[in-house]
């Protein structure tokens, strides 16, 4: 089996100097989505095959990946990894992926573990951490850093351009549609670098999740089904419950004893998950917060779909 690699990114600047390092010689296709930095001329200067993007139409990480595959020809290798700018590549796991996909003739896709570079720097990129700790073995969805056969991305149509959120999870739903098997090793694939240091950063990715689990339920309906009803809960029916509560105090009481609840319950997560005691109340505050962010992102697309208007990525950096 043959291999290559598709790179996307847009202004990744030292990270995607890295991320080029790490692939350690492999043909490269970098997309680039309208950097104003010099990500274009590093990724030349690299030996990658450049694909920079008509900003005519909205950049998305979905567009950026399909277009790269779309650069390997009309004979693609049997074997792409895909893998963002802000991102390097652990030593072995693309032998490890790739011999996974060789052993394994159902396998559509493989990943492995991602973890952050600086989980110390700041709580954001400390939250991100935990965010990709996922048991190994058979998987439903997996995010952005993948390896996947060519003739299972083919057949499940690719990568939604339209979709500027969780669209690897939305490309793995067709994918298991199209009857093919997806897989996480046990074994250590890619290191992020969330760089996230404020609370605005925060908020934006948040925003976006939220735009994610809208568009892709309404692509896969049954999808996210869990995550937008906690939204709607948490993020809208209980605030205005609490309104209501201005006037009856007793409600107010109710639902002040709702969300402790679910914080509590939250906070039990987190500790199971293997957080001390005290990560995991810091953290759980977070994850209460941002059901806001959340409910703002699901209105945005909503409003889009609605105005029939572009759904344009939402950057947190």
């Amino acid at each position: 089996m043959t291999l290559a690699v598709v790179l996307i990114g847009r202004n990744e600047g030292a990270r995607l100097v890295a991320s080029l390092a790490s692939l350690d010689g492999r043909r490269v296709v970098y997309v680039d989505s309208g950097s104003t930095d010099h990500s274009v001329a590093a990724a030349r200067a690299a030996g990658a095959q450049v694909v920079d993007l008509d900003p005519a139409a909205p950049f998305t990480a979905a567009r950026a990946r399909h277009a790269g595959f779309e650069a390997l020809g009309p004979m693609p290798p049997e074997v792409v990894q895909f893998i963002d700018g802000d991102c390097t590549v652990v030593p072995g796991w693309i032998e490890a992926g790739f011999a996974a996909l060789q052993d394994d003739p159902d396998l559509g896709l493989v990943t492995g573990w991602r973890s952050e570079m600086a989980p110390d720097a700041s709580v954001y990129n400390a939250l991100c951490d935990h965010e990709w700790h996922r048991p190994a073995g058979r998987i439903t969805a997996c995010g952005g850093d993948m390896m996947v056969r060519s003739a299972a991305y083919i057949e499940a149509g690719g990568f939604d351009a339209q979709v500027i959120a969780a669209e690897d999870d939305e490309f793995c739903q067709r994918l298991r549609k199209a009857g093919w098997g997806l897989r996480r090793l046990p074994l250590p694939m890619t290191r992020h670098d969330a760089a996230m240091t404020r609370f605005g950063q925060w908020w934006r990715r948040a925003v976006r999740s939220g735009h994610g689990f809208a568009q892709v339920g309404d692509l896969q309906p049954g999808y996210f089904t869990r995550e937008r009803t906690r939204v709607w809960i948490y993020g809208l029916g209980l605030p205005v419950l609490a309104l209501a509560g201005l006037v009856w105090g007793p409600l107010l009481v109710l639902v002040l004893a709702a969300y402790l609840l679910s914080y509590t319950k939250t906070v039990q997560g987190l500790r199971g998950a293997g957080l001390a005691t005290g990560t995991a109340l810091h953290h759980a505050v977070f994850l209460a917060l941002s059901k806001f962010p959340n409910l703002i992102g699901m209105l945005t697309y909503y409003a889009r779909k609605r105005r029939g208007a572009a759904m344009r990525i939402i950057e947190y950096k």
